[in-house]
């Protein structure tokens, strides 16, 4: 778990929320450390798309590297949410990846009576085979 914490300070991880048996995307924030704690990182769900809860959960560390969570819901995370509001330091933003655009065309070929389709790799097919004797 601390290592996911290091993680997000490059910014790589994106925050999650465990609600309605998965796990919910979320903004991220980070907080200024008070007392005794080296990190501290909030995460927002504002609706929950299965139940429509809204979810804040604080996930602090303290120099002991040991973990303590604060989860609350609806109107109460709301009331969180807007007491932590002044000690939010940034927003954490995370790295969009570009995804590979694919064509939609396909190669129709036959191969030993069947009409197939060749999605990518042209030197696998085995068009025209003979046999050496």
């Amino acid at each position: 778990m601390v290592k996911l914490f290091a993680d997000s300070q490059k910014g790589n991880t994106m925050g999650y929320i465990h609600c309605c048996g998965s796990l919910r995307k979320t903004k991220s924030f980070r907080l200024s450390p008070q007392g005794i704690f080296v990190l501290c990182e909030l995460d927002y769900l504002k609706k929950c798309p299965v139940c429509g809860h809204t979810v804040v959960q604080i996930t602090r560390i303290d120099k002991d590297n040991k973990i303590s969570t604060i989860r609350k819901t609806n109107e109460k995370a709301r009331n969180l949410f807007a007491k932590v509001k002044d000690k939010i330091l940034y927003a954490e933003v995370n790295e969009n990846y570009l995804v590979k655009q694919y064509g939609k065309f396909y190669l129709y070929y036959n191969e030993y009576g069947v009409k197939k389709k060749c999605y990518s790799n042209l030197k696998n097919l085995k068009l025209g085979l003979r046999t050496l004797i």
